[in-house]
């Protein structure tokens, strides 16, 4: 079997002069091809750290759907030749990339207006991921959207969305998450069983709403099962926040701003991956096949660090990704070179 890999999501926190991507203000005029000479480096940062999984930037072609700056309209067909480049090499290292659309791209909405606008977002960065040459593997991960107070409706549209405006290129893209605050497992069940699309299972997301009381397990074996046999799924991880965070507030009496130290909201991510939930979870999924995104907010640096905890406190679970104990001492020190660079960088 093909090891599970671990992948990160866009900002490379062990690199910090690697971009994410070209963030020049349009007066600048920022170009799809600025942002992929960010892509490739981190590809080859990627590579020495053996990660085989990345998420770029959903911003990765700026402007390019921006209804007012047509000018920013064809960088995507401009970039073909770099688009094709950076495919290539992604498949020769063997790195899974992906995309996930920010929250302002809604399939849901009552509004016409932001449902066209958020198909284009979406048309834009499956075109991207075509042009790479990439495999099935290779997706974009949205959320249903909204509620508008009416939560059944609000998934029927989505329904009506895929069914009659998705264009065939992205329907063969795109995969639905479930969230923590509005659509569960069974919501995202709900609506493929409805349209066909692929889902992706958040294990935090699953802990903070799952009022149908769904066993972790089997809703994991659901949302496993919607991808077809040979195209492996891939799920997101990340440990809840735990320590105490400080807000600004205003003081009744003096009027004044100060610092007030609150508990953590649970639906926040850790800097890094608690190894044991994590531990926790991969033996509960024995026997099932699915790449992990930790989306814990030092990104790579947890990563990084989570490899020889999984050597340390469960062997077993390393195998799962490839590792052996022989690596142990070369990814402590890894570890500790990656840290301290980023120390000093701060």
């Amino acid at each position: 079997m093909t090891p599970l890999r671990l992948g990160v999501p866009v900002k490379l926190m062990g690199a910090p002069d690697i971009k994410s991507n070209d963030t020049r203000r349009w007066q600048a005029n920022p170009h799809l091809k600025v942002s992929l000479e960010y892509v490739d480096q981190a590809l080859d940062y990627l590579d020495r750290h053996d990660i085989r999984m990345y998420r770029m930037s959903s911003d990765l072609a700026p402007y390019a759907t921006h209804p007012d700056m047509p000018q920013f309209h064809g960088m995507v067909a401009e970039s073909d030749a770099e688009l094709r480049a950076i495919g290539d090499k992604a498949k020769r290292l063997g790195i899974r990339l992906s995309f996930h659309p920010s929250q302002f791209v809604v399939l849901n909405s009552p509004d016409p207006e932001l449902v066209r606008k958020s198909i284009w977002d979406l048309s834009s960065q499956a075109e991207m991921l075509d042009r790479m040459g990439l495999g099935p593997e290779a997706v974009l991960v949205i959320h249903v959207g909204g509620t508008y107070g009416d939560r059944p409706s609000s998934n029927a549209r989505w329904v009506e969305t895929w069914n009659n405006l998705l264009p065939e290129h992205v329907k063969r893209r795109l995969v639905l998450e479930h969230d923590d605050l509005r659509f569960s497992v069974s919501d995202i069940l709900w609506i493929h069983e409805r349209t066909g699309v692929r889902l992706i299972f958040d294990h935090q997301h699953f802990w903070c709403l799952n009022p149908e009381k769904l066993g972790l397990r089997d809703a994991l074996e659901r949302v496993l099962r919607s991808w077809p046999e040979g195209v492996r799924p891939k799920v997101h991880f990340s440990s809840p926040r735990t320590e105490m965070r400080e807000v600004k507030r205003k003081d009744r009496a003096t009027g004044k701003t100060k610092l007030v130290p609150v508990a953590p909201v649970w639906t926040g991510h850790a800097d890094f991956c608690q190894p044991f939930e994590f531990i926790t979870f991969m033996r509960l999924a024995e026997g099932l096949e699915f790449d992990v995104m930790l989306e814990s907010k030092v990104k790579d640096l947890a990563l990084i660090r989570l490899r020889p905890d999984l050597l340390r406190y469960a062997p077993d679970v390393a195998l799962r990704f490839g590792l052996e104990p022989s690596e142990q001492p070369a990814l402590e020190a890894e570890e500790d070179a990656v840290l301290e660079e980023e120390e000093v960088a701060a």
